[in-house]
């Protein structure tokens, strides 16, 4: 096994987001840590999943895991980093998060400014050493099952990290849960992964796409 399949992912929060993003990994043959404020909401999603799924606390799951993905609401992101500061040093974090609110028209507003992003946000609040990459949000829960291990072309997931040590591992990772990586640049590039910008599903890409796909639409 080789030094970057050796990292542990641990899944902080069971909603929609984090229960496909747990069932992807498993399906990749990839083991995961599964952990919400409610024990037993993982212990009933890691007996759905099997073997390759372990439900912990949520503090036991940022200890033994490298990489933490908070499949949390956006709003709920900066106490998470502030609470488990000690724990989340030197990890590896993938943000996820979209910075949306359900409106009263039955669809979302944005909850930060116009120009602002959920990725640059939470690398501002992050804790000593902790890396940040900003994926897996670039769909909704639904594609994101469906278009796991797509087939002949499997769709892209895009992802951003201004730390280009990490790039393999948030490959991998991506690969192991049924898509292809791209790399779009920096955490400064996050708002067009975030819902509404040009390479979202809800947003100007309008989709799923494939690499090949990818390739004719401009990235930094």
């Amino acid at each position: 096994m080789s030094k970057i399949t050796e990292s542990k992912v641990a899944i902080i929060g069971l909603g929609n987001i984090g229960r496909v993003l747990a069932t992807n990994l498993v399906k990749g043959n990839r083991p995961v840590i599964v952990a919400a404020r409610d024990i037993a909401k993982a212990q009933n999603l890691a007996n759905e999943l099997g073997s390759l799924a372990q439900p912990l606390e949520i503090e036991a799951a940022i200890q033994q895991a490298d990489i933490i993905i908070p499949a949390i609401w956006f709003a709920s992101i900066g106490e998470f980093l502030n609470t488990y500061a000690m724990q989340l040093g030197g990890k590896i974090i993938i943000d996820p998060s979209n910075p949306i609110a359900p409106n009263e028209k039955g669809g979302f507003d944005k909850t930060i400014g116009e120009n602002e992003s959920a990725g640059e946000i939470n690398a501002s609040l992050l804790p000593k050493d902790a890396k940040l990459a900003k994926a897996l949000g670039t769909m909704g829960a639904a594609s994101l099952a469906n278009a796991s291990g797509q087939k002949p072309e499997p769709a892209v997931l895009f992802f951003a990290t201004d730390d280009q040590s990490i790039d393999p591992v948030i490959e991998e990772l991506i690969i192991d849960a049924g898509f292809d990586p791209l790399r779009v640049g920096g955490i400064d590039q996050s708002i067009r992964l975030e819902v509404f910008g040009d390479l979202h599903e809800f947003g100007a890409l309008g989709k799923t796409i494939t690499l090949s796909e990818a390739k004719e639409v401009t990235v930094a």
